[in-house]
């Protein structure tokens, strides 16, 4: 069984030592998928003090971006969002976001439907409130 760690420069660097996927046979491995831009360290819906501290989130934005992120690693990795079968939500405030976050999640969801398991964490490695780790099929190898 081969397998082939991709990164693309359509979605956010990652910021370690990791590929944004890996092929293994017909299954996709998406790593740890956030809502940084594609073109560099900004992440949409978050604002920072001078500090560099979190003083406003909006996690409606964040959860529009971190999809579409997802999206765009799937399509440079050589699959599809409709190939989705699980994703892991790692969210940083369940009480205050989870309603919002659920929200969007359906409308992007809605023709999809993979398996799901959302889990509130202290905090991410950036500013951010809301992760994706996700698995999908590949129709063919490439």
């Amino acid at each position: 069984m081969s397998d082939k760690g991709i990164t693309t420069d359509t979605a956010p660097p990652p910021v370690g030592l990791y590929p944004h996927s890996r092929k293994v046979g017909k299954l996709l491995f998406l790593s740890g998928v956030g809502p940084r831009s594609p073109q560099g360290k900004e992440i949409p819906g978050v604002t920072v003090n001078e500090a560099g501290e979190v003083v406003a989130k909006d996690i409606e934005a964040q959860c529009r971006s971190v999809f579409d992120n997802v999206r765009r690693i799937l399509q440079a990795s050589g699959s599809d969002w409709r190939n989705l079968v699980d994703v892991t939500v790692f969210l940083t405030d369940m009480q205050n976001d989870f309603q919002t976050y659920n929200r969007v999640y359906a409308e992007y969801f809605a023709d999809v439907r993979p398996c799901r398991t959302t889990v509130e964490i202290l905090s991410l490695p950036t500013p951010i409130a809301i992760e994706l780790k996700c698995i999908a099929t590949i129709d063919e190898e490439s």
